[in-house]
C-alpha cells in the first residue's frame, strides 16, 4: 500500500515538472522553448525557410524600384492648332524676333483681353496685334505644307521669330522663318503679332 502511494506521488511530480517546462498559452498548444526556430508552413523541419534580401538589394531577376532606366522619355504632344475664324481675343504671348542667327533678339510681351491690349503688354503695335488675334487666332498655326501644294523656292531672309504662350486658352508654341514662299506667306499673315521688328517681306 505504501509503495503504491509513493508511485502515485512520483507520477504526479513528473507530470507537474512537464507542465512547468511547457506552459500553456491558452490555445492548447505548448509555447516554443527559447532558442528554438519554427518552420514555415509546408516546409520540412530542419530546412531553412525563404531568405529575405538585404536592405537596398533586390532579388535576382528583379529591378529595384529606384533603378535608372535607359528608355527615352516620350516626346511631349504637339500643341493643338488654333481654330480658324473669330476668337475671344484673350492672349498671353512671349514673342522673340532675331534678325539673323548671330543678331540681337528683340523680345515682346503681348497680353490681350477681349481683343484689346492690357497694361502688361510691351509690344510696339499691341492694339493691332490683339485685333489680329481676335479676328483669326489661326494665323499663329504653322501646318506642314501639303504634298499637293508646292512652295516657291524664294528666300526671304535670315529672320527667325518664335511665339509661345496661350491664345483663348490654347497653348501656342510656333516658329516663323522665311526660307520659302509658304513660310513667307505665314510670316506676313502674322506680321502684326510679330511686331515692328518682324516686319513684312
Amino acid at each position: 500500500m505504501r509503495k503504491q502511494f509513493i508511485s502515485v506521488l512520483l507520477a504526479l511530480g513528473v507530470m507537474g515538472g512537464l507542465a512547468a517546462c511547457t506552459p500553456d498559452t491558452g490555445t492548447g498548444e505548448p509555447t516554443a522553448t527559447p532558442g528554438a526556430t519554427s518552420a514555415s508552413p509546408g516546409s520540412t523541419p530542419g530546412t531553412p525557410g525563404p531568405v529575405s534580401p538585404e536592405p537596398g538589394k533586390s532579388e535576382p531577376g528583379t529591378t529595384p524600384p529606384d533603378a535608372e532606366t535607359t528608355a527615352p522619355a516620350p516626346a511631349p504632344p504637339a500643341p493643338a492648332p488654333l481654330p480658324s475664324g473669330p476668337g475671344t481675343g484673350n492672349a498671353e504671348l512671349a514673342i522673340t524676333v532675331k534678325p539673323s542667327q548671330d543678331g540681337t533678339a528683340v523680345n515682346y510681351t503681348l497680353v490681350c483681353n477681349g481683343g484689346a491690349p492690357v497694361a502688361e503688354s510691351q509690344h510696339p503695335i499691341a492694339a493691332k496685334a490683339c485685333a489680329a488675334l481676335k479676328g483669326n487666332p489661326a494665323i499663329l498655326n504653322q501646318p506642314a505644307p501639303r504634298k499637293d501644294v508646292s512652295c516657291t523656292q524664294q528666300y526671304g531672309g535670315p529672320q527667325v521669330a518664335t511665339v509661345t504662350g496661350a491664345v483663348d486658352g490654347t497653348p501656342v508654341e510656333t516658329t516663323f522663318m522665311l526660307r520659302n514662299g509658304c513660310e513667307i506667306g505665314a510670316w506676313n499673315a502674322a506680321k502684326d503679332i510679330l511686331g515692328s521688328a518682324g516686319g513684312a517681306v
